[in-house]
């Protein structure tokens, strides 16, 4: 089993969501997070003041899937999260050496 963690654009949520939702990803995680990488920010004017957002607001997904699913989602990810420019993201992959749900105390694939 992976952990998949993406950053991705708010605007790109509910695309991304809807295509792994198609592709079988019968849940996630989702974190309203904000960051900085080469995006760097911007700078905004409010009542004539100008003043610079190093941090801007993104969205963390965070999936648990089977490790025979990590490459469909990643390029699902990419394919529908991407607008090409600065900022689109990043995805990060972890290995999960087990997972437990409470409710049923089942353990492993079962439990995702």
């Amino acid at each position: 089993m992976k952990k998949i963690e993406a950053i991705i654009r708010p605007f790109k949520l509910d695309d991304v969501r809807e295509a792994l939702s198609e592709m079988g990803v019968r849940g996630m995680t989702l974190t309203e997070v904000k960051g900085y990488g080469r995006q760097k920010g911007h700078t905004e004017v409010y009542r004539g003041s100008e003043y610079k957002i190093d941090f801007l607001p993104k969205i963390k997904l965070e999936i648990i899937a089977k490790d025979s699913m990590v490459e469909r989602i990643v390029s699902t990810i990419v394919k529908v999260g991407k607008t090409g420019e600065v900022g689109d993201g990043k995805i990060f992959i972890s290995p999960i050496e087990d997972v437990i749900r409470i409710r049923t105390e089942e353990s492993g694939e079962e439990a995702i």
